[in-house]
């Protein structure tokens, strides 16, 4: 993929039982993002997220606020090699 970005964000905060998921993998579906969203045993929200550079910053940029219920309080960002192992977008359990 040409200019292809990958990251791994993991998001601090209430971010578990408000619709982050669900907010994510819209979003990266309507964006054309591929990778995954979960809920961490923490408390957390991880996901990793792989595309056009710009399409991947409107993701970290919507992981910072979250959703009307979430409040997040911090987000971790990994830069990672693109590997284009995603044939799409998910939620995992």
């Amino acid at each position: 993929m040409r200019s292809c970005k990958r990251i791994k964000v993991k998001i601090y905060g209430r971010v578990q039982g408000v619709g982050f998921r669900y907010s994510v993998y819209l979003l990266a579906k309507s964006l054309g993002i591929k990778g995954w969203v979960r809920n961490c045993e923490d408390g957390t929200v991880e996901a990793i997220f792989e595309g056009y550079l710009s399409k991947v910053e409107e993701m970290i940029k919507f992981c910072k606020k979250g959703p009307p219920l979430a409040k997040v309080e911090r987000i971790e960002i990994k830069e990672e090699n693109c590997k284009n192992e995603f044939e799409n977008f998910e939620i995992r359990f």
